[in-house]
């Protein structure tokens, strides 16, 4: 399934999660956006041509929210899946087959 980044991600929540490292995000994804500052260090908003829309981030596990004892970015390993229904977690699967994917 193709994909393509989006700054719409109205209505998204908490679907499901994901293990995979960040570099393999980062090789199919591109580079991050910046998350909140707060409790998100990275994140990627993507929508599929067929316009399920699917973020892809860390929560509560990195330096913005946990100062220096949170983990870098590229070495965080689990990462929380956001959608509009729960359609972005086979979204996200297609994407990362190889990758532990399961729903909420």
């Amino acid at each position: 399934m193709n994909f393509k980044r989006t700054d719409d991600i109205s209505g998204t929540y908490l679907v499901g999660s994901m293990d995979i490292t960040y570099p393999e995000l980062k090789k199919t994804l591109g580079k991050p956006d910046d998350g909140d500052g707060y409790k998100v260090d990275a994140e990627w908003n993507i929508i599929s041509d067929t316009g399920i829309v699917a973020t892809i981030y860390n929560y509560k596990d990195g330096r913005s929210y946990n100062g220096s004892s949170g983990l870098p970015k590229t070495k965080i390993t689990e990462w929380h899946i956001g959608g509009v229904t729960s359609d972005a977690i086979d979204f996200v699967k297609s994407l990362f087959p190889k990758a532990n994917v399961r729903p909420s």
